[in-house]
């Protein structure tokens, strides 16, 4: 390996990095991370540290999953690439696809359509609903209602629907036609309300108003994620997805499930949209779907679309979208030996038991850490909204969350700190010994600063 000087000397020097200010990057290099194992990553110093990041929501198996590592190596020696465009396909696409509709039986999934990540796979949902709806003959369906504080990835579409002007101000004006509306987080709600049910139905009447206000026969789908991940970790009210299912069945309006972060196991079931008992008509996967060994989506159709795609007479119908890499062998070899491992491990049971031994931990701390203003979250999904001033909610400032995420990062846990919110999610496979070590760190850092 090269010196470590090297590294440093040449970090944030020839790279754009994503989500920061070139400048202030530069001026305040990332961390460089060299080495991982299990649940902890290892940076160029030689630090080791419990990556309560979990690379980026996706390293539910940790970084020393053999099994996939040594599948991805057979299926190299065996084809390391081919495409799965018209005229050709590979056993993994075939086998991949089989393993994924039965997976998401009980909701009627029964086409995948394979991309190379997230981004991929929001854009893809986006095209292919507002597609359907040209087969059905109403091509007016062209809108796309979406969440505030959601977000989508950073593609044309996913930006457009993010519920963040952060990913919009830079490359404004964006796709014509999204709607972003109130999502009901009680901590800070404009509306005044204390009790989440509540809220969520003051949200889903706002949601109809708005549907009512645009006509229901222009919008195509709304889209959201099961737990709202990377805008703050919101879970959402008990009521609301049985509640939008059924403005979107009333109004004939697609729902497409953002599961990018919560499948295959983080909110503490196989999917977020279980969790809630609703079944999407579209799901978008990815992160996981291979622990972050291979990058790989997928786009999940049920069975009314299937329907629509399959009887169209008119060549409407014809998918004129793909990538390279749609179903790359690599990652399909890696994605069939990730859902073995889940399924073994159990890192959906295991997700809600860590989960909660982490809330409740962090609960507690809330009671003598004054500027802990909430602690959310749903499996190995948390959340902690830092303040100021706890009666006013005042956002502590990102610089001195920035330096509680380093004073955690000394105490042995890397966290990711989003403005005034520090966000955990670690790999699924955490021990509850691990699990600990989060929270004891955290107690470190959260307790190293005075106002």
């Amino acid at each position: 390996m090269p010196d470590t000087q090297f590294f440093t000397d040449h970090n944030a020097r020839h790279v754009f990095h994503p989500m920061g200010h070139p400048a202030e990057i530069q001026s305040n290099p990332p961390r460089i991370i060299c080495k991982g194992e299990g649940v902890f990553i290892e940076d160029e110093q030689g630090n080791r540290v419990v990556d309560a990041v979990g690379g980026l929501w996706n390293v539910n198996l940790g970084y020393s999953c053999e099994p996939i590592k040594q599948a991805i190596a057979e299926q190299l020696a065996e084809l390391p690439y081919y495409s799965s465009f018209r005229g050709t396909t590979t056993p993994g696409v075939i086998e991949l696809s089989e393993r994924l509709t039965q997976l998401l039986a009980p909701e009627k999934m029964r086409r995948a359509f394979f991309t190379s990540g997230g981004s991929d796979s929001i854009e893809t949902a986006l095209r292919l609903a507002r597609q359907y709806w040209k087969v059905q003959g109403q091509g007016d369906r062209y809108k796309f209602m979406s969440f505030k504080k959601g977000y989508h990835g950073t593609h044309f579409g996913g930006a457009s629907i993010n519920g963040s002007d952060r990913f919009r101000r830079g490359y404004e004006p964006m796709l014509p036609g999204c709607i972003h509306v109130l999502f009901p987080a009680l901590y800070r709600n404009p509306l005044g309300a204390t009790d989440p049910e509540a809220l969520a139905e003051q949200c889903l009447a706002l949601i109809e108003d708005e549907i009512k206000f645009q006509n229901a026969d222009t919008i195509a789908a709304f889209i959201a994620e099961p737990v709202l991940g990377a805008g703050g970790v919101y879970p959402p009210p008990p009521n609301l997805w049985p509640g939008l299912r059924a403005l979107c069945d009333k109004y004939d309006i697609l729902l497409i499930a953002d599961e990018v972060i919560t499948g295959f196991g983080r909110a503490g079931d196989w999917f977020g949209s279980r969790v809630w008992g609703v079944a999407p008509d579209i799901i978008c996967l990815a992160k996981a779907i291979t622990s972050g060994y291979f990058p790989l989506g997928a786009v999940m159709l049920n069975e009314k679309l299937e329907t629509a795609f399959m009887q169209d007479q008119e060549q409407l119908a014809a998918i004129y979208h793909g990538y390279t890499y749609s179903g790359h062998p690599v990652g399909c070899a890696a994605a069939l030996t990730a859902l073995d491992e889940t399924f073994k491990l159990d890192l959906p049971g295991n997700s809600l038991a860590r989960g909660e031994q982490i809330m409740n931990r962090l609960q507690a701390l809330q009671d003598e850490v004054e500027i802990i203003g909430e602690v959310r979250g749903r499996g190995l999904m948390v959340g902690i909204e830092l303040v100021s001033d706890r009666d006013a909610k005042t956002p502590l400032s990102p610089q001195i969350a920035g330096a509680i995420g380093n004073a955690t990062f000394e105490a042995g846990v890397f966290v990711r700190i989003s403005g005034n919110i520090i966000i955990l999610s670690p790999p699924l496979i955490l021990s509850a010994s691990e699990a600990d070590q989060i929270c004891d760190a955290l107690e470190v850092g959260l307790k190293s600063v005075s106002l």
